[in-house]
């Protein structure tokens, strides 16, 4: 398909089919809408610019159009899904020199970050404010992931047959397509398939909730769409109602690996817990408080050294 692309092509277009042949198939759903999205802003902020146009002056021009309306970060993002393409542009001699090198990334001032996450003293209130009854609603599925820290499409995809009671495990293996048309997706990464250990409360209770359901099927999926923003609209009610931090579902995620990082459990560990690809990608998220931490660590050197 990109054979028929020449310098007089529009970029946008030759972005397009550049999607197309590249990257359907063979990148998540959820990947391939932001590639689809830097496309429509492309030909947004771009629909005249020829592939032959596409000098350093034009392509950090387009950069910087494009940073007028989002944060630094969303339009580092944005070069890096359109560099790929234009390296590809280069190399079939569609365009003389690479245009991206040394390009400069700006954007908008950040937003004030909300909090992410609820302190230990937070959560046990949360959780006391629960309507845990007989039949499944989604504060049972709030329980779950707060004493998990699993990922929102995880937690749906959970069936009771991942469950193992008897050694007090709960197996993630996939996801659910709740963005989409419903049904099993693969995880996010392979390190993302992990069991992971949960507490007696959640043996007590999961093991009465789901003895009658059927072994395969999600405990938490029925017949209607299920909206990520319903299951937050549910937790933020809790939240107001208790007087405490108001946070996402994801939120909830932060607050399972904030609260073992104080407890004291190591990096590796919530990694494999949480299912991070590496450890890295824990030090990145987590990185206010391992600083925090250190600066404890601190004192309890200079402690354990001065009783020497």
């Amino acid at each position: 398909m990109l054979n028929d692309m020449n310098k007089e092509t529009l970029f946008y277009e030759y972005y397009k089919q550049w999607i197309e042949v590249y990257k359907h198939g063979a990148i998540r759903e959820a990947t391939m809408s932001k590639y689809l999205m830097t496309q429509k802003w492309v030909e947004k902020l771009a629909p005249t610019l020829k592939i032959s146009e596409l000098t350093r002056i034009a392509y950090q021009q387009l950069l910087n159009d494009y940073a007028k309306e989002h944060e630094r970060q969303t339009t580092l993002d944005f070069h890096h899904q359109l560099k790929g393409a234009i390296l590809d542009a280069v190399d079939e001699n569609l365009i003389s020199r690479d245009p991206t090198r040394k390009a400069i990334i700006k954007g908008k001032t950040p937003k004030a970050k909300k909090i992410k996450y609820l302190n230990q003293f937070e959560l046990h209130i949360l959780l006391a404010n629960l309507d845990i009854g007989e039949e499944v609603n989604w504060d049972w599925f709030i329980l779950l992931v707060a004493k998990t820290g699993m990922r929102f499409s995880e937690a749906l995809a959970i069936t009771p047959g991942d469950f193992d009671f008897a050694r007090q495990t709960l197996s993630i293996s996939k996801t659910w397509d709740y963005k989409g048309d419903g049904g099993f997706l693969p995880t996010k990464n392979k390190s993302s398939v992990r069991k992971i250990q949960i507490d007696w409360q959640i043996v007590v209770k999961f093991s009465e909730l789901i003895k009658s359901m059927p072994e395969d099927k999600p405990i938490f999926v029925g017949e209607t769409k299920i909206y990520n923003s319903t299951v937050n609209d549910v937790l933020m009610r809790h939240c107001k109602s208790c007087g405490i931090s108001e946070i996402s579902i994801h939120g909830l995620h932060h607050t399972h690996a904030s609260l073992l990082f104080f407890a004291g459990v190591s990096i590796a560990s919530v990694a494999r817990r949480l299912g991070h690809a590496s450890m890295t990608t824990t030090q990145k998220t987590y990185l206010h408080i391992i600083r925090e931490l250190e600066n404890k660590d601190v004192d309890l050197v200079m402690r354990t050294l001065s009783g020497l």
